[in-house]
């Protein structure tokens, strides 16, 4: 019999997916996305752009000015974001 192991996501985890998903239809209108990639016990979240917010010029504007802006005001013990390359 096969088991699925559930993986209890950490709470600052929880709150910065709840984040990201608020912001996610903004991004989605100019045909990008974002993905949760991993987010550490300091911290730290890694994103990852899909759709047209790959290679975007805006990329980063976007990444301080929403995303971090938005994770820094609503997730306590955030601590920074990166995006890595999709």
């Amino acid at each position: 019999m096969n088991q699925e192991q559930t993986v209890a996501k950490s709470p600052i985890q929880s709150e910065v997916e709840r984040v990201l998903d608020a912001m996610r239809p903004v991004i989605q209108e100019d045909g990008g996305d974002i993905e949760l990639v991993s987010v550490d016990d300091e911290g730290h979240v890694k994103i990852r752009f899909q759709g047209a917010c790959v290679g975007c010029p805006s990329r980063a504007m976007t990444l301080q000015s929403l995303i971090e802006r938005n994770l820094q005001e609503y997730v306590p013990g955030f601590s920074s974001v990166t995006a890595e390359d999709a």
